[in-house]
């Protein structure tokens, strides 16, 4: 479905009619998954000129343009990535594209077990734990239900990392479309992960122990981006698809 919302061609008749369903109640859909990636260029490339040369991108979903480890080479050409998803088509497709990148792995794990994925030996092997690492969680935490204690992981995470880290998060708001939330909850049901709708006070706590980076808590296009937006549906004043940087103390 996020290949279909972006215009690409690995989606499933199921997948394209799912994403039409959602769509409707939704129509901003894509507008917000282009924007969640122009925020991932802006972050990595943020965060590599602060000196942070290890990126961790847990659900990176499938390779495209602009992949966090090509833009970090941009400002450090030594840094190393380690990408996660707990897809097998994903991995499979993200290993043949990345087998020529020996600054990047790709590694089997999935973020409601975020233990695993720092225990993992390629990841432990691939990242120094005592050095600055960049944990991305882009458009993510919104498939994790609150059973599985999403706030938890981030705490998990933010654990594990030395002080210095970072954590760049992404994560949809329903604050201006609560009437979209149940309908689309029922939507993803039969997808391979749950959606959730959060307000944006819900998603606030996740930078709980961290130093937000300025400009804080905002919708993705109002990060530190120089672009004039011009569609509509993107209006400052209403949260939609909020994101930010924290700092690990």
């Amino acid at each position: 479905m996020y290949d279909y919302f972006l215009g690409g061609k690995n989606n499933l008749p199921v997948d394209r009619a799912a994403a039409e369903m959602v769509l409707k109640y939704v129509p901003e859909i894509p507008i917000g998954i282009r924007e969640n990636r122009e925020f991932l260029c802006r972050a990595v490339r943020f965060l590599a000129e602060q000196g942070v040369h290890q990126f961790l991108d847990i659900g990176a979903g499938l390779p495209t343009q602009h992949n966090v480890h090509q833009v970090a080479a941009e400002v450090v050409p030594e840094g190393r990535t380690v990408y996660v998803d707990n897809d097998p088509q994903v991995l499979v497709h993200a290993r043949a594209l990345l087998q020529d990148s020996p600054n990047v792995i790709v590694a089997a794990g999935d973020l409601r077990r975020p233990g695993e994925i720092l225990r993992d030996p390629a990841v432990r092997a691939h990242l120094d734990f005592d050095r600055p690492i960049a944990v991305l969680l882009l458009a993510i935490l919104h498939f994790i239900p609150d059973g599985d204690d999403p706030a938890g992981i981030v705490r998990t995470l933010r654990a594990a990392v030395a002080p210095g880290s970072f954590l760049a998060l992404s994560h949809v708001v329903v604050d201006e479309r609560p009437e979209a939330v149940a309908p689309v909850e029922r939507i993803y049901q039969n997808a391979s992960t749950p959606f959730v709708g959060r307000l944006s006070s819900e998603v606030e706590p996740f930078f709980t122990g961290l130093d937000l980076v300025e400009p804080g808590l905002v919708n993705l296009h109002e990060w530190r981006s120089d672009a004039q937006v011009i569609d509509p549906l993107l209006e400052k004043s209403k949260p939609y698809f909020l994101c930010g940087v924290g700092k690990v103390r």
